[in-house]
């Protein structure tokens, strides 16, 4: 739980921290609350609240028990129970939602303004009816007198759909081009909607007929305001039967009386973004105005600004919990957050714990040390003698203590502490002794893994050591503390097997490698106690007998290798006469193999046959069925590649097929020697 105050405010944030996935299971939770602080102080005050993807409008049901929210992707709507304080249902959609409103006093009658010109209704058990409008729509509302929807969008109309009768009425037709949003009165139930021209048009539902009309537009451009293009209607919000707040897609909020045409306050968010809410909080007469980034709070009255909120992510919607100090935003986020300011109100009773909560937090606050200051006792002041700055504006009493500035701290410490030098000199000579306790010997664990690899680079490392001080230079990484190398000696996967046959053609270059190594050694450490430095051949030796010495390491490097592969040879010959005396020695058993049906036997070379097709690859298979003429590719209009395969048939189905085609052929031959002497007889009666 995060604690953020501006000007005196305290605001909680319950969401914050970072949130578990849904498929670990409880212990695997557990063990990381133990092990991770930020996860053991979180509070998640309602399970998974949150969004797959983007929540994007948020609402409370009227009997406070019930929160919904919309959001994608996939488009869907969650529904969550304050009393449980979890999740209750679920439902996806077909398409995006742009708002919704909760018809009922909890979750059974609801309405879906959808993107796709959709009006779907849901009753308590799901999807009820779909419907709709000719226009895209952008908002709606509902009055409750006469069960009529108002629709605006995307249209100089605004639909109206009777939910008594079950169909549409009469449209209203307004002079703006498009509306943006709408509102009705809870009073005396005026209906006005906000147009993209910057005004508001009230119409009287009773008679169908346009009562009022504000020019927004001209009323937020003042003296102190830069807009550059014409501001248009993106909030609107009535506050009791007389009050009315507008929010302009520049970023003024314009507080209206309906008796007066011209504002009582404007207040400039200063970011030039459309304003996304309006609230009104009563206990205290403020309003809380957001757009995509700041969540501001007002006085009505006098527009001084009471606090201000900024979350992490752009903000979609925001939702006052009646009657409470909860505020819960929608965001470009999958976690909707939650707020919870004391001063705007009680915490609600499903969650009245959150009052003692912060109460005990603002009766223990945490205490802040700067580091420009140092925290001193009284005895700490006496031995430096300053405790005669003691009530003065040097010293700032803080508990047992006070706090002074570091800077005159440290000169009253010099000054106070004569025997300074005594004291830094002790502490070399303890330096000095603690050194010469490290270079006494000391027993070296060897690791479990590759132990022989191990004591070989310890034992080299010690001569880079030594080299090292001599001549002044850095030393070099071991491997052994290497964290990129530490699997090589813990993991027995990583173990050298030196029967292979690679370690042993392998091991004479190493071993002939180390020792050219050691040589050299040697040969510098000569060098450097004779006193000789040559710049352009270091190693004291000519370049011609540092390649005959490199030629002899190569002729014996080869030597050994051959001696190696020799070695190789026997013990495969070895291996052989060993295999072929176990095959001498066994007996043949003879196998017997079932045939399937329908199948005949011919000879155990389709077998072997068939076991060498499987070991080919894929295009030596295709070519030899091409030119067996099962298989047929072409090239397409595309430019793709198109291949046809034929199966084929069994001898048994090949026989049948012959058969069944020499019986065709008789029975033609028949035919036709039939018809035959059919046509001879005709003709002999018509002679006779």
């Amino acid at each position: 739980m995060q604690v953020s105050s501006l000007n005196e405010v305290k605001i909680y944030s319950l969401s914050a921290g970072r949130s578990l996935p849904e498929w670990l299971s409880d212990r695997k939770k557990r063990a990381l609350q133990k092990k991770d602080v930020d996860i053991r102080r979180r509070i998640e005050l309602i399970q998974d609240f949150e969004m797959p993807t983007v929540s994007t409008k948020i609402k409370v049901s009227r009997d406070g028990q019930y929160i919904m929210a919309v959001g994608t992707y996939k488009p869907r709507v969650r529904c969550f129970d304050t009393y449980q304080l979890s999740q209750k249902f679920e439902r996806c959609l077909d398409s995006e939602v742009v708002t919704f409103e909760i018809l009922s006093d909890d979750y059974s009658k609801i309405v879906f303004l959808q993107c796709g010109r959709f009006v779907e209704f849901h009753s308590q058990h799901g999807h009820y009816y779909k419907t709709r409008i000719p226009k895209f729509g952008r908002d709606f509302s509902y009055h409750y007198p006469s069960c009529d929807l108002y629709f605006v969008g995307a249209s100089s109309e605004v639909y109206r759909l009777n939910l008594e009768q079950g169909r549409f009425l009469n449209s209203l037709q307004t002079e703006a081009s498009e509306s943006n949003v709408c509102d009705i009165n809870p009073v005396h139930f005026l209906f006005a909607m906000g147009t993209a021209e910057g005004k508001v048009e009230c119409w009287d539902p009773r008679t169908r007929n346009r009562v009022g009309l504000l020019d927004c537009a001209l009323s937020s451009v003042t003296a102190e305001t830069e807009i550059e293009g014409l501001p248009s209607i993106s909030a609107l919000k009535f506050d009791g039967a007389l009050n009315m707040a507008v929010g302009t897609s520049t970023g003024q909020v314009l507080l209206y009386d309906l008796r007066s045409s011209n504002p009582l306050i404007v207040k400039d968010h200063h970011y030039g973004l459309p304003i996304k809410s309006i609230q009104f909080q009563h206990q205290l007469d403020l309003i809380i105005s957001a757009d995509s980034r700041i969540i501001k709070m007002w006085n009505k009255d006098t527009g001084k600004i009471f606090t201000s909120m900024e979350p992490e992510h752009d903000i979609n919607d925001v939702c006052l919990y009646p009657n409470s100090g909860m505020l819960m935003t929608a965001n470009e986020a999958p976690k909707m957050n939650i707020y919870y300011i004391p001063v705007l109100g009680p915490a609600p009773k499903w969650c009245s714990f959150l009052d003692n909560l912060t109460e005990e937090l603002e009766e223990n606050p945490e205490s802040t040390v700067y580091d420009d200051y140092k925290f001193v006792t009284r005895k700490d002041l006496e031995n430096l003698g300053l405790a005669h700055l003691i009530g003065s504006s040097l010293l700032r009493a803080y508990m047992h203590g006070f706090f002074m500035d570091i800077r005159l701290y440290h000169k009253a410490k010099m000054m106070a502490n004569p025997f300074a030098y005594e004291e830094y000199r002790r502490e070399k000579i303890r330096q000095k002794i603690e050194e010469t306790r490290a270079q006494r010997v000391q027993l070296k664990k060897l690791p479990k893994v590759n132990k022989e690899l191990a004591l070989k680079l310890i034992e080299e490392e010690g001569e880079e050591q030594q080299f090292s001080k001599k001549r002044k230079q850095k030393n070099l990484p071991s491997l052994l503390k290497d964290d990129r190398f530490k699997v090589m000696f813990e993991n027995p996967d990583f173990q050298v097997d030196e029967q292979s046959e690679e370690f042993r053609l392998l091991n004479p270059l190493v071993s002939k490698i180390s020792e050219k190594r050691k040589r050299k050694l040697k040969i510098l450490e000569e060098l450097e106690a004779q006193g000789q430095e040559e710049e352009e051949e270091p190693e004291g030796k000519a370049s011609d007998a540092e390649s005959s010495e490199s030629s002899d390491d190569e002729k014996g490097w080869v030597e050994e290798v051959r001696k190696q592969r020799k070695l190789l040879r026997q013990e495969e010959k070895l291996k052989r006469q060993e295999r072929l005396k176990e095959d001498q020695q066994t007996l043949l058993k003879p196998q017997f193999f079932e045939i399937k049906e329908g199948e005949e036997f011919r000879s155990f070379k389709d077998s072997a046959k068939k076991q060498k097709l499987m070991k080919k690859t894929l295009e030596d298979r295709l070519k030899l069925e091409e030119k067996l003429g099962t298989l047929n590719v072409s090239d397409t209009t595309v430019g793709s590649k198109q291949a046809t395969f034929k199966l084929k048939k069994s001898e048994q189905q090949r026989k049948q097929q012959e058969a069944e085609k020499r019986h065709r052929q008789e029975r033609k031959t028949l035919r036709r020697s039939a018809s035959h002497l059919k046509s001879r007889r005709g003709r002999g009666r018509l002679f006779h």
